[in-house]
Order: C-alpha cells, then structure tokens, then sequence
C-alpha cells in the first residue's frame, strides 16, 4: 500500500460479531488504518436490538438474532470489564472462527476466542447475561443514531460523518483498499452526500 493524505483524525466502526459483511468491511478498514497510521475506535452494535421490534423478520433470520445476542453481549461485557482495548482482539478471534471458519460450535468458539485475546475463561459468562445491557444499547444506539434506523451493520464514521457501509465481497486489498478508503473520505467531506447505492450480486466472499 502506499501513502496519501486521505489521513483521517477520527474514526469509529460499529459491528455486531455475527454480521459477515461487518466482517468483511472490518478487514478492509483494519488494513487501510494500518498502512496510513490512525487508530480505529471498535464499537459494539446489536442486530437483535435493531430488529426487536420487527414483525416481519424471516424465521430463518429471526432464529439467527439469540445467538447474535450471545456474541454482542459478550463483546460488550468484555469491553465493560477490561476496557476499549480488549474488543478488537475479541473481535478478531471470534470473526476469524465464524467467518472464513465456517463453525457454529459457539459455546466452544466464545472459549478458544476468549483464550486467543488472553481473556480470562470466565468472560464466556457474559454471552448469557443482560448485566451490561445497558451500556450495549447505548453503545449500539450511538452508531444507528448517525445513520438511521432503516440500515444495520457495519456503521462506519469519519472525522464525525457516519455511513452505513462500505459493502464489499470480498474485503480489497492493496491499492483497491486504499482507492475505496479515499473515496468514503471523499464523500464524507460533501455535506450534500447521503446514498449511493447498488444491489450486490454475490455473496460473503472471505
């Protein structure tokens, strides 16, 4: 990758554990900030929480939100108990094992993620417990407030502007990553932006 002056002062990423897309858009934005040199701030959000009121759900989607729950829960009582810092790490192990591992063991992925971000085992408590739903909501409230409630995850702001996305499948790398994160910086600094959109032909590509 090399360098240009698309060098952000701020930037937020909200996601819920279980998204693909989310994880998708994480590599690529993780990958970007490592070759230009600023920190990301990893910010928790719930997909049952956006769609708790819904009627209209699928089932299928419907029987996939508890278990998002369990893995928000988890991201964020780590989070309330050992900081900001521990949630990319957690992040990365369970994404690496649900992702591109194709695994729905999740009792057995929660410990060996856990272990993998030296988190001590008992964290795994958390995943069943609304003890820090509080702070989950209001985290998750703090990204879909920027965007609105008619899109999901990942949510992702620059020097204050959120959007819902990039989408992409799968994550650029190299110069396509670098030619993508100048032009969200692009659009994020038009206050007349709002949407520009296409609907994807492929799916979760890891």
């Amino acid at each position: 990758m090399t360098e240009t002056s698309a060098t952000p002062t701020s930037v937020e990423f909200w996601f819920d554990p279980s998204c693909p897309w989310a994880w998708m858009t994480s590599r690529w934005a993780g990958a970007v900030a490592e070759s230009r040199g600023f920190e990301i701030q990893w910010n928790i959000m719930s997909l049952a929480i956006l769609n708790e009121d819904r009627e209209d759900l699928p089932e299928t989607y419907r029987d996939f939100l508890p278990r998002a729950l369990r893995l928000a829960r988890l991201v964020n009582g780590v989070r309330e108990t050992h900081g900001q810092q521990a949630v990319k790490p957690l992040y990365d192990a369970l994404g690496t094992r649900i992702h591109p591992g194709e695994r729905t063991d999740w009792d057995t992925i929660i410990a060996e993620a856990l272990a993998a971000a030296d988190l001590p085992a008992s964290s795994a408590a958390f995943a069943d417990s609304d003890e820090f739903d509080a702070s989950l909501r209001e985290s998750h409230g703090s990204g879909i407030s920027r965007v609105g409630q008619d899109v999901g995850t990942p949510i992702l702001s620059v020097d204050g502007v959120a959007f819902f996305g990039p989408v992409v499948s799968p994550a650029p790398t190299g110069a396509d990553a670098l030619r993508l994160w100048d032009g969200v910086v692009a659009v994020a600094n038009v206050p007349a932006f709002f949407e520009l959109k296409r609907s994807r032909t492929v799916g979760p590509q890891f």
